[in-house]
């Protein structure tokens, strides 16, 4: 993971360390209502802060999950004509190699759905909201995003606005669908 670059900038390694930091930062928000100035947090976040944080998975299989979360990218990167890196199935890739290095199953699982909630639809919100890892998801995706934002030039950029806009909309509907009963 070390030796495999996420980006010009980054490797698979060092995505992992930023994402654990940003949930972990993400997570002590939840319980304290303090954060740095490098977060843009959607409203459903505070909305719904004490149920979220009730949903989660154990800290100890985040921490692992998100460190370890993309460790598949080495045995599937790809490079288009241009030279871009890509990593297809990586998810499943990350999934398969947990297991065999003796990672936890919960964690090798959160692995497989990684990318669920950046591909999720609205038809497809009931059935990612019956999952019991679904609260958990959600917010690695959000981390996710926000650790990545530099690399989508920074918060104004259309890149990183995009995928804001979709993981805020699906956070609305996963919140609404699973607390507001």
């Amino acid at each position: 993971m070390q030796q495999c670059q996420q980006t010009e900038e980054q490797s698979v390694w060092q995505h992992g360390l930023s994402v654990k930091k940003h949930i972990f930062e993400l997570i002590n928000y939840l319980k304290t209502q303090q954060i740095s100035n490098d977060w843009k947090l959607p409203e459903w976040i505070l909305q719904y802060r004490l149920q979220i944080l009730q949903q989660l998975v154990p800290e100890d299989i985040i921490a692992e999950y998100t460190t370890y979360h993309d460790c598949g990218k080495p045995y599937c990167i790809q490079y288009d004509a241009n030279g871009k890196r890509h990593f297809p199935n990586h998810a499943e890739f990350s999934y398969k190699k947990w297991l065999e290095v003796g990672g936890t199953e919960d964690a090798a699982i959160l692995m497989k759905m990684d990318m669920d909630i950046h591909l999720l639809k609205s038809d497809g919100v009931e059935e990612f909201c019956k999952r019991s890892q679904a609260i958990t998801l959600l917010l690695t995706g959000l981390s996710e995003i926000i650790s990545n934002s530099k690399m989508f030039g920074g918060f104004d950029s259309i890149s990183f606005k995009i995928k804001y806009k979709h993981i805020d909309k699906m956070g609305k509907r996963i919140c609404k669908k699973i607390f507001d009963i």
